[in-house]
């Protein structure tokens, strides 16, 4: 990979003001204005002197741990070999990428300061092309392994799924690191892509990714953010539903243990008309400051009629000391739609689920085994990769069995 420090013309952002800030909050004493309070108003840049270190206070880091981010909110290049990319089958795809002129920064567009940091220090990393009318039936693994948590990595991939394509791509993050990433995904017309972030680092590892992704007309996407390992793991989504007649479905899972901090902030903008969406996320916890993020945002653009979407977060706490937050929010801005609705659920076991059980002769442990299963499984068989669904049910039986020892 190599680095720069400007980003192509024709990423350059022309829309934010010099002084950019990604929440003004701290400016509000001096300056006497509100804060940025919605996502669609947040402002973006590709320089990071226009992000300044982020406090807590902002509106997007007030649930983060940002004394645990360090390193990744220094300006400084990151250490050589820090992260590998095993690439394998994946090279088959791999498009020229150290003195490409485009597409990247054709969507993309930093929204905090590591991602940021990022796209300065690693803005020409992995670029993965799907060609066009190729129909691939075997998912592509990117494996993606750090090597010590000492050590500090900036990333940039660029996923690109040619016209009437299909495919899917596994980003499966192992090992240890502080590492900040970018991920663009550009699904033009017609396509159809599925992406899957999977996170199962180590326990001291810190990931702060920025996944943005367009839609072209007539495409889909179906984007997974499977969070289990990390001391500090911080995912965050953005799809626009660009073309008319593009679909997005956004999933998440996440299993957060003692002293864990899973987030993701996810955001799909309905922008074309006719358009479908569907963000589901669920969550379980245990231990002792387990804390899962969760923040929803779906905005209905003015010209975005005939859309129908929906969004939900769904946490089930299994032991004391484990805390979930769960904010939805939904802007509309135009009344021609087919439906739009949001939902958010935090609780503990349902006791008639469990009663019912055990009523039948099943012991309370397992009892409560089935329910976290049932209530997890749904989101990993919606993955339609079987090897990758053997693992995470075999992962999620792991995480169980420590709970009930």
């Amino acid at each position: 990979m190599t680095a720069s420090t400007t980003a192509p013309a024709e990423a350059q952002n022309t829309d934010a003001p010099a002084s950019a800030h990604i929440d003004p909050a701290a400016q509000v004493a001096a300056a006497g204005f509100v804060p940025v309070q919605t996502r669609s108003e947040r402002p973006h840049s590709f320089d990071p002197a226009d992000f300044g270190a982020p406090t807590g206070r902002e509106v997007n880091w007030k649930h983060t741990p940002v004394a645990n981010f360090g390193g990744l909110f220094t300006d400084e290049q990151g250490d050589e070999d820090a992260v590998t990319y095993g690439l394998g089958a994946a090279e088959a795809f791999l498009e020229p990428s150290a003195d490409e002129k485009g597409p990247y920064g054709e969507f993309f567009r930093p929204e905090d300061l590591p991602s940021a940091l990022a796209w300065k220090h690693s803005p020409r990393g992995l670029h993965i092309q799907i060609p066009a009318e190729a129909e691939l039936d075997e998912p592509i693994i990117v494996p993606v392994e750090g090597k010590g948590a000492d050590k500090r990595a900036f990333g940039q991939i660029l996923i690109e799924a040619l016209p009437h394509s299909r495919g899917t791509i596994v980003l499966a993050h192992s090992g240890s690191a502080q590492y900040a990433q970018n991920v663009e995904i550009i699904v033009r017309d017609g396509a159809k892509l599925t992406v899957v972030s999977l996170q199962r680092w180590e326990d001291d590892a810190v990931h702060a990714s920025a996944h943005q992704a367009t839609v072209g007309a007539d495409a889909t996407l179906r984007h997974f953010v499977i969070s289990f390992g990390g001391g500090v793991v911080r995912v965050n989504p953005s799809v626009e539903l660009t073309g008319a007649g593009s679909e997005g479905y956004l999933y998440g899972l996440s299993y957060a243990d003692a002293g864990q901090h899973l987030e993701s902030q996810v955001y799909l903008h309905h922008k074309g008309p006719h358009t479908k969406g569907d963000v589901l996320y669920k969550g379980a916890l245990q231990g002792e400051g387990a804390h899962s993020v969760w923040i929803g945002d779906v905005l209905i653009g003015a010209d975005a009629t005939g859309t129908d979407s929906y969004e939900a977060n769904r946490n089930l706490v299994l032991t004391e000391g484990a805390r979930a937050d769960s904010i939805p929010n939904l802007e509309i801005e135009t009344g021609d739609i087919l439906g739009a609705g949001h939902a958010s659920a935090t609780g503990r076991f349902d006791d008639e689920q469990l009663f019912y059980l055990q009523a039948r002769g099943i012991t309370e442990e397992e009892a409560r085994r089935l329910v976290v299963l049932g209530f997890l499984t749904d989101i990993v068989q919606r993955l339609g990769i079987p090897t990758l669904e053997t693992e995470l049910l075999a992962a999620i039986e792991t995480e169980l069995a420590e709970v009930s020892a």
